[in-house]
């Protein structure tokens, strides 16, 4: 299936909250579920999967490769472990999570090792999450473009990430947004809140309808139904052009997720 424009994150989910937000998002609708192996939720997730009662072919399932398991040895492996904890057959997406293998290991190694993957069926696409320009072009180099889903990266108003954004525009290389919200801070925007209120919107379904404008699949996280509700909503918002370049103008370049393991990030 093709990958919802809207999905719902998993981040910093655990235990009891991350099977329940997850069954509670899947029973609103939402049909594009993101986890990673580092999150430590993909049983929980999988489980919510199994018990929604929908059938998986419905869902678009993404999960992400932790940097230790970015070797030919230990790739597949733990692949095929997340896929027997999420119980499913295969993952709808799979996605180097950072571009920070071990020691020794080039990025060569493990993206035949991901194409592997996917020749195997444990996925249907495989892509990126945190590469910068010159890494995509690297990895372009190492397989072909059009074997690289998506780039899963950071933006949201205050992070616009705009060199990326060009780059993957006139590559034909999609970008799903993570952190949309930035923990919650552009929610509080005086610009964001004011476009919301001009709509009857949430500030949420404000930033969700200005990353759908720009052509990206976000994937926020809720643990409320009530919010997980209206981010569905979002996808009847429309923004106008002067909207749209005022949220233009609040990127600062304020960074969420920066670990010590980051890629010198573009400009």
């Amino acid at each position: 299936m093709n990958m919802p424009v809207l999905g719902f994150g998993t981040f910093r989910l655990q235990d009891e909250l991350a099977y329940q937000s997850t069954l509670s998002a899947l029973k609103l609708g939402y049909r594009h579920i993101d986890t990673a192996q580092i999150y430590g939720n993909e049983e929980q997730v999988g489980q919510a999967i199994a018990d929604s009662q929908i059938n998986h072919n419905e869902i678009f399932v993404t999960t992400k490769v932790w940097n230790d398991n970015l070797t030919q040895l230990k790739l597949l492996d733990s692949v095929k472990q997340s896929l027997s904890k999420l119980q499913l057959d295969a993952v709808d997406l799979l996605l180097v999570h950072w571009p920070a293998a071990p020691a020794g290991v080039e990025m060569e190694e493990y993206l035949n090792a991901m194409l592997e993957a996917k020749k195997a069926g444990l996925t249907r696409e495989i892509g990126l999450s945190n590469f910068t320009v010159s890494q995509i072009k690297q990895a372009a180099e190492t397989i072909s473009m059009d074997d690289i889903f998506t780039n899963q990266v950071e933006v949201h108003p205050y992070l616009q990430n705009n060199t990326l954004g060009e780059f993957c525009d006139n590559a034909g290389l999609h970008i799903t947004a993570y952190m949309p919200f930035a923990y919650g801070k552009v929610l509080k925007d005086e610009v964001i809140q004011s476009i919301a209120h001009s709509h009857q919107a949430t500030p949420a379904q404000v930033v969700l309808a200005w990353l759908r404008q720009k052509n990206m699949t976000t994937i926020p996280s809720s643990t409320n139904e009530q919010n997980m509700q209206a981010n569905m909503q979002s996808l009847w918002l429309t923004l106008n052009e002067a909207e749209i370049q005022a949220i233009a103008k609040l990127d600062c370049g304020d960074r969420q997720a920066t670990p010590d393991f980051s890629p010198q990030w573009d400009e």
